[in-house]
């Protein structure tokens, strides 16, 4: 039987953001600045993957910068633009990482990080979190050309762990990237970062909680 495999999303999932929010807001003068170049971000990656348009995501996040100074009605310098995309490298995991990550592979899985970030960069935020040793393989969704939630993207990850796609399950705390890794064949785990309402028109996965541990738990138990 193959060793089942745990992918986990990486930004908001198992870094924590909040350390972007004073960045965000002296460089656009407003609370809102972080959650709405995230969901501009978002929404330009999703039209990136229907129109087959080819791109990273350090192309995008830099020009969803703009986007979102003009909604602003700012404009940034380069040295700004370098500072705001510079700190996604300097983020602290959140406090039931690292060991939610050891209580899985103590029962025998593998966890991997999974992201829309290139791998240069989830290595780097990797080793400043001090989580490189807790990973057991990085996957970057850049050699696809694309980004989740593509279904090419969850079954690339399948293949590049040459795993079958249903021994894989996803934990995210973004309603879309669990909803695309169910689509696309995989379990998911949903775990609530944020309290907002999860989308009624997504699948939604059994395995949902607002605490990472009892998440990890029914994984655990969803194994057996």
């Amino acid at each position: 039987m193959n060793k089942k495999v745990i992918l986990f999303d990486i930004n908001e999932t198992v870094l924590n953001l909040g350390a972007l929010k004073p960045i965000f807001k002296s460089a656009f003068g407003s609370e809102d600045a972080l959650s709405l170049w995230f969901s501009k971000l978002l929404h330009l990656s999703t039209v990136c993957i229907t129109t087959t348009v080819k791109s990273n995501f350090a192309e995008l996040a830099r020009i969803t910068l703009d986007t979102v100074a003009a909604n602003y009605k700012i404009q940034l310098t380069e040295g700004q633009r370098t500072e705001l995309l510079g700190a996604f490298s300097n983020l602290s995991p959140y406090s039931d990482i690292k060991p939610a990550l050891s209580k899985l592979r103590q029962h025998g899985f593998k966890v991997v990080a999974l992201s829309n970030s290139s791998l240069t960069l989830i290595a780097t935020q990797m080793e400043y979190a001090q989580l490189t040793d807790y990973f057991d393989d990085i996957i970057s969704v850049e050699e696809t050309g694309s980004f989740k939630p593509d279904p090419t993207v969850y079954k690339f990850a399948a293949q590049k762990l040459q795993q079958p796609i249903d021994q894989l399950c996803l934990v995210a705390t973004h309603d879309w990237d669990t909803h695309g890794a169910l689509s696309a064949g995989l379990n998911a785990a949903y775990i609530d970062r944020t309290g907002l309402p999860y989308n009624p028109l997504y699948l939604k996965p059994k395995m949902y909680s607002n605490s990472m541990m009892d998440l990890i738990d029914m994984i655990i138990a969803d194994k057996q």
